[in-house]
């Protein structure tokens, strides 16, 4: 009777652990941050390809969504991971519960360290990157300005070139953080530039001035829009 119910146990056990380790971290998860006085919701999704983990970030409140995350580290039950290029690197350090169905820990950023708690809600759902066509040679290049944000100026520096893959871009906020956000989408029609950056919720539709070094447009975020003029940078030795 003994050895019948500690063989039972073991076979339970083996079983636990092959099942944990099949569901493991990868999966569409929502959960929160208790930041304090306030919980701020939060959608993660991590994936396991052949070339290793992906993952991305939304934060709803703020109109963000598919912010990538890097260094995704899984060992047993213990993960982490950081959200890519974000100003006081901000990171996720979590423990996967012993039926797989949620993992909590700490978020830690800028100095500061709060609990997030996330819980399974299906297979991940992380959008392949789409290709954007190749722009105009007088669009790729370096392009400064600034926004005028109730009175304060935010610098940005957005980046397009051209590869095999089509049109890319970057888009850098210089006083917050100078992390580089990629462009989701690129279109160009005629001299009229559109460019989608879903990451932060934000687009800029601008107009390629006369000589092709300027940009006019429009900044639009969260339903706000600001104008934004662009200055195409000389680099150094051209003319």
């Amino acid at each position: 009777m003994g050895k019948t119910w500690i063989c039972g146990l073991i076979a339970a056990l083996v079983l636990s652990a092959s099942l944990f380790g099949q569901a493991g971290v990868r999966g569409h998860w929502t959960g929160a941050i208790e930041i304090p006085g306030h919980t701020m919701e939060m959608v993660v999704d991590l994936d396991k390809t052949a070339n290793g983990w992906i993952g991305a970030l939304g934060i709803p409140e703020q109109g963000s969504s598919g912010l990538p995350l890097s260094d995704i580290s899984v060992a047993g039950n213990k993960c982490t991971f950081r959200i890519k290029g974000a100003p006081g690197d901000p990171t996720f350090s979590g423990s996967l519960s012993p039926d797989a169905n949620t993992i909590s820990g700490e978020f830690s950023q800028g100095g500061g360290t709060f609990p997030f708690k996330m819980t399974r809600a299906g297979d991940p759902k992380i959008e392949a990157r789409k290709t954007s066509p190749a722009v105009a040679k007088e669009l790729v290049g370096i392009w400064e300005g600034a926004l005028d944000v109730g009175g304060q100026s935010l610098r940005l520096v957005l980046k397009l070139a051209n590869d095999g893959d089509g049109a890319k871009g970057t888009l850098i906020s210089v006083d917050q953080g100078g992390s580089e956000i990629d462009v989701t989408t690129i279109a160009q029609n005629g001299s009229k530039l559109d460019l989608v950056v879903r990451p932060i919720n934000g687009e800029y539709h601008g107009e390629l001035g006369p000589g092709g070094k300027t940009l006019k447009g429009t900044w639009s975020q969260n339903g706000n829009e600001l104008t934004l003029n662009l200055t195409k940078k000389v680099e150094s030795g051209s003319k």
